[in-house]
Parts: structure tokens; sequence; C-alpha cells
């Protein structure tokens, strides 16, 4: 039997990639991830110990997942504690910490154990009494399960999330002596803490989602980089994208869109498939800021891109009641929107800066790519689980048996036992599963803190009301006006919890003023995504411009420009619901506001669904022309901004809006053509249209 790996994508690809990102695509596993780079590097028993323990806490997790039922708060807590203790050993408190576990981290783990030992010997008693009557001792626990959770979220995610959870706590505790409607009535230390530290803050829907969905997905994200298939999108998308002009920027964007998906960071990605693409770009021409940008731009949108989409999406299943199925289905005609988006702006670059792509000899063959193809079937397998109706939990586990098993069908078509998933790699994916929500428990459970804020407060109704008092003046102002806090609160911290926090203060006012439970949310966790790539804080933007060398501050301007079309995106789902297949989870509905106000809704049709697709592709098409200035040439001021209007036409459910843009693109390429002929000295009519 033929050797296919070795005719194909390794051989290939040395003539194009540097000894060192060969060496990093030979070796892409879990360990190379974002999150995973900033872990302490153990050794000896200490590292035998961490890998034991990361393991069972992987498998402990799969195990009450599909096999024994237990409590929900037991599991909860399970949950927080086994990646609470990973947490502190792994992940440094500070800067010259890296090297050696430090005593405040050993405290670290011991009061984790505390806690939890506490939990769970109470806790028939707790579940009674500490959100109501908590005991003294009842407060002392929650005050170091809080401090415990925060100090995790800010050692993986930095300060931000932590100063958003302190400025809510701040306002629980004194927001009684504010005045006017953002006051509330005022609450006790112990209240607040018991009723922080229980099912409504901390254990409540963030981590219930992380301790079911999450951490089986990230399983499920490990096995697949353990297991090859990691590396082979990586490798198909440079046989399909490389050989294009400016290759390497459409590698970086397809290659995201699959990455991207199983990554629970927007930076993670960017780093992952950024190290690969973005010094192929620079390589072919692409300037340095653009090729951070991109890579931004494509790492952020692969948290929209079915059937994963990041982690986020979960959490929205659980707050929203809606089915996941129902939730992927929605997400992949405006993912392919906003890719579609990012690869013709890459392609206008390339175009205008006169760049092609790699020679095809030295790219993976096609043909030999294609024989590999079974290595998609992992994804295909999830695809057809979640489609079919099983549930999220058997989804993911029938997805990790099913890498393991075609690691050895790989093994079995190459003839090498190497590629096979043994013991060591097994353990190695359990481990890397284990590791990697380490970061998103902790923003899960810091994000359940200010959602147990918003809760207790009301606050949430608060901005409802204000939502409701701007919509009096005009719908689409109050959808700017929760864009921007949603973008706001997201600058700086994981997608996770911004969503969860933006879905809390801003979720209910988007319903009252008339969007429906599905586009409110999706509305909120597009702009949450996206706050990655949003200046002053552009967390991809950032990620990526360390690898290129660019400035960080233009690199994130530079990705909000390119992905101007996710800011357009959401107000879509609005104005043309079709582009998320309806607003109810069955049958299908499409939601109409008649003049007078009535609100309607009839049956959507799949007619219904593929026009405004097709509209909605051009209007994508006009938008990214505009942003480049290039329309079958290069344009001027005018026809940029003709464009803008052309390409907001074509987004809208409007028929007439539909033919008013079209009219205008069909105007503006005619006088182009006209303009060049004259240029030329040419006859009008001598072209061909």
């Amino acid at each position: 039997m033929t050797n296919i790996e070795n005719m194909g994508a390794d051989t290939d690809l040395s003539k194009i990639l540097s000894p060192e990102q060969l060496k990093r695509l030979q070796s892409m596993d879990v360990e190379e991830d974002y999150e995973l780079s900033s872990h302490r590097k153990l050794t000896g028993v200490t590292a035998i110990s961490v890998t034991v323990w990361a393991v069972l806490a992987s498998v402990i997790h799969i195990y009450f997942l599909m096999f024994k039922s237990i409590d929900p708060l037991k599991f909860r807590a399970i949950h927080v504690v086994t990646l609470s203790v990973l947490g502190f050993i792994l992940v440094p408190g500070w800067a010259k910490a890296k090297e050696k576990i430090s005593a405040f981290d050993w405290a670290g783990v011991a009061l984790s154990l505390y806690v939890f030992y506490y939990l769970y010997s109470n806790f028939d008693a707790l579940i009674w009494r500490i959100r109501v009557r908590p005991t003294d001792m009842d407060v002392f626990v929650a005050v170091i399960g809080v401090i415990l959770i925060l100090e995790l979220a800010r050692r993986t995610s930095g300060n931000s999330l932590l100063i958003l959870a302190g400025v809510f706590i701040t306002y629980a505790l004194f927001g009684n002596r504010i005045p006017g409607f953002l006051g509330h009535s005022g609450y006790s230390f112990k209240r607040f803490m018991g009723y922080i530290y229980s099912d409504f803050g901390v254990f409540s829907a963030p981590i219930a989602i992380s301790s079911r969905y999450i951490v089986l997905f990230i399983i499920f994200a490990a096995f697949l980089q353990v297991s090859g298939v990691g590396k082979y999108f990586v490798e198909w998308a440079f046989s399909v994208s490389g050989s294009a002009r400016g290759g390497p920027a459409k590698v970086a964007v397809v290659a995201s869109a699959l990455m991207g998906t199983m990554n629970g960071t927007s930076a993670g990605n960017a780093v992952a498939t950024g190290s690969l693409t973005i010094p192929l770009m620079k390589k072919v021409g692409y300037s340095s800021t653009f090729a951070a940008a991109t890579e931004a731009v494509a790492s952020s949108g692969g948290q929209i891109m079915p059937p994963i989409m990041g982690a986020g999406i979960f959490i929205m299943a659980e707050i929203t009641q809606i089915p996941y199925t129902r939730l992927m289905m929605a997400g992949i005609i405006p993912a392919v929107l906003y890719f579609l988006s990012t690869f013709i702006v890459v392609d206008y670059e390339a175009v205008k800066l006169g760049l092609v792509g790699f020679p095809r000899s030295a790219l993976p063959k096609f043909s030999h790519i294609m024989k590999r193809s079974y290595l998609f079937l992992p994804v295909a397998v999830l695809f057809y689980y979640l489609l079919s109706g099983k549930t999220v939990i058997l989804a993911g586990v029938v997805g990790i048996v099913s890498c393991f098993v075609v690691s050895w069908l790989n093994a079995l078509i190459c003839w090498d036992i190497k590629k096979g998933m043994g013991f060591t790699k097994v353990v190695k994916g359990f481990e890397g599963g284990a590791r990697g929500t380490i970061q998103l428990m902790a923003v899960c459970g810091a994000a359940g803190i200010v959602m147990g804020v918003i809760s207790l407060t009301g606050i949430g109704v608060k901005f409802a009301n204000l939502l409701l008092g701007i919509a009096g003046t005009s719908q689409l102002l109050a959808l700017v006006f929760a864009m921007g806090i949603a973008v706001l609160l997201g600058m700086g911290m994981p997608t996770t919890a911004a969503y969860a926090i933006g879905a809390s203060v801003l979720a209910p006012g988007l319903i009252r003023i008339g969007l429906p439970v599905l586009v409110a949310h999706m509305f909120i966790f597009y702009f949450a995504c996206m706050s990655a790539i949003t200046p002053p804080v552009a967390l991809a933007a950032y990620a990526a411009s360390g690898i290129s060398g660019s400035d960080p501050i233009k690199t994130g301007y530079m990705s909000f420009r390119l992905g101007l079309a996710a800011f357009v995106i959401p107000f879509m789902f609005y104005y043309s619901p079709a582009l998320i297949m309806g607003n109810l989870p069955a049958p299908m509905m499409l939601r109409e506001v008649l003049a007078d106000g009535t609100v309607t809704q009839t049956a959507l049709s799949v007619y219904t669904v593929v026009l405004r697709s097709v509209t909605a592709l051009v209007g994508i098409f006009a938008l990214a022309s505009g942003v480049q200035r290039w329309y079958f040439g290069k344009i001027t001021l005018i026809p940029q901004l003709l464009l803008f209007a052309a390409s907001i036409s074509l987004l809208t459910a409007s028929v007439y809006a539909d033919l008013a843009g079209l009219g205008i693109l069909v105007a503006l390429f005619l006088f182009g053509r006209a303009s060049k002929a004259k240029d030329m000295g040419e006859p009008v009519a001598s072209e061909q249209l």
C-alpha cells in the first residue's frame, strides 16, 4: 500500500515553510495552543502528578456525563475544584513565578480542596440556607471561593474581567448609596456572599455549561489535534488556497475557520494558525499590519463557525432554552457571509499589490490531500449526531471516540503505526482537554458572579427600560446603543464571558423592544465575538501583532476595517431574519412589522431563505469592495460611498431596496468600464460588457 503521507503535504510544504514552521506543523498538538503556552513547564514527579490529575479530571467529567447521574451542583463543584487545582499549579500568578510553583500557588490548591470539602460535606444543608440565611462559616467559605475564582480569572485572562467583576461587586454592596434609577435597596454582606456563591452566581448557567459541554468539546478539540486531524485542516487549506493570488492570506481564512470553530478564544486561534500563516503572508508581500489583521479577523470569525462555534454558543443554548442544533443552523449563513467578506478583502489587497500565490509544485497535491479526506470524519460524525437529534453530550463523546478510530484508520492506510493514538497520545488528549478548559472554567465562574449581581440588583431590568426609552425614538438607535455596550463589555475578555455578561445586561431589553429571543441573543453573541478585533482593546489583533511584529494599535484598527462586515451582519438578523432561518425553533417563522406597528409572523419558505441569502452575498461583496476601494479597478470616494449605500440596501429584507442596490452596482460597473475605455482612447462600443 502506498504511503500517502510521504507523497503529500509534509514533503511539499517543506519548500515554503521554514524549519521552525515545519516542525510546528509536524508536532501540531494541544501543547501549542495560545492558552497553554503560558503554562509552567514542569518536570519530574510534579509533571507526572499533574498529568495524572488532568487525565482523571477529563475522565471523571465523561464518566458523570455519560454513565452515572450526579446532583448538578455537586458536579459543578467537582468541575471547579479539579480545574482550580490544575490552574494554580500550571498558571503562574506573575511573570517571575513561571519557573516554579510558589507558596501562594500551593495555598490556592489547598484552599480549593478545602472549599470543595466544605461544600460536599455540608451539601444537603447548604442548598437550603446559603442563598437566604448563610452561617458565618458559609460566608467565610464563600469569600474564599469567590477570591479563588477571580484570581484564576486574572491569571488566565488578565485584569479586564477581574476589574469588571470588582465593579459589579462594589455596586451590589454600595449601590444603595447611588441616587437615581441606578440605585438599589441594598443587601447585607452575608446575604450577598451567600447568594453570589450559589447556583445564582458562581455556580450558575456559565459554570453549568462549562462543566457539561465546554469541557467535553475542549477534549474533542484536543483529540482532533493529537489524532492529526488539526494538522490535516491546515494542510487542506494550503492545498485548496495556497496557489491563489495572495495565497497565504486565503490559507489563513480557511484554516482559521476550520480551527476556530473548536477553539475557545479568538486570540488562541490567532496564535495557533497565525504562527504559520502570518510569516507566509509577509513573505509574499502583505504588510505586517495587514497580515496580522487578516489573521485576527479570520480567527475571531472561527467562533461563529458551525458546528461548535467556540464556547459561548453553549451558554446561549442554556439561557434561551433553544436547542443547540437550532443555534448551529442559525449560524451557517452569517458565518458564510463573514468569511466571504474576509476572503474578498484579502483578494482585493492581493490584486492591488500585484501579489501571487505559491507555486502549485510547492504545495500539497490536492489529489493526495483528498485521499486522506477520511480525516474529516470526526467533524462529519459530530455534525450527523447533532443534526439527527442526539444529545450534545452524546455527540461530543462519539466525536472523541471517532478521533481515536480515525487515527488508527490513518495509521493503517499510511502503514505507519506512529499515526495511531496509542496510550501516550490518548493521555495527551485527555490532559490537553483538562488544561484547555482551565481558562474557560475561570471566566465562566467570574461571569457567573457578574450575572448574579445583575439578577440580584435588577440592573438588567433598568438597562431594559433604558433601551425601551431609546427605542421609543428609534429602534435602530437602540440597536446601535446595544452594540456599543456589548463591544464595550467584551473588550479585553474572552468571548464566553463577554457574551454571558452581555446577555444578562442587554438581552431582556432587546426582547422587550421587539426582537425575538434568538435574534436578540445572536446579536449580542456576534458583537461579543467581534470585541476581539475592536480597538482600543482588541485581544485577537494584539496576539497576531505579536507574531507579525506590527504595531498593536494599528493592527487593531486595521482589523476593525477588514472585519467591518461583522458589524453589519448582526443588524441583518433583525431586518432580515431569514438569514438565521427565522426566529422560532420550529416551524421556521418570519417576523414582519407592518407600517401601523402590528407584528405578524408567517411561515418562512425555502425561497425566502435563498433569496435573502443571495442578496446578502451580493451586499457583502459590495461592502468588501467599498472597504478596499476596489470595484473592477481602483475607485474614488464617491463610488466608495455608493458601494456602501448599495451594500446596506442589499442587506435589508425589502425587494425595492434590493433592486436599488443592484441598480447602483450595475451603474458603477458600466461607469467604470466607460471611464476605462475613455482613458485608453477606445470607443465604449468596442468593449465587451
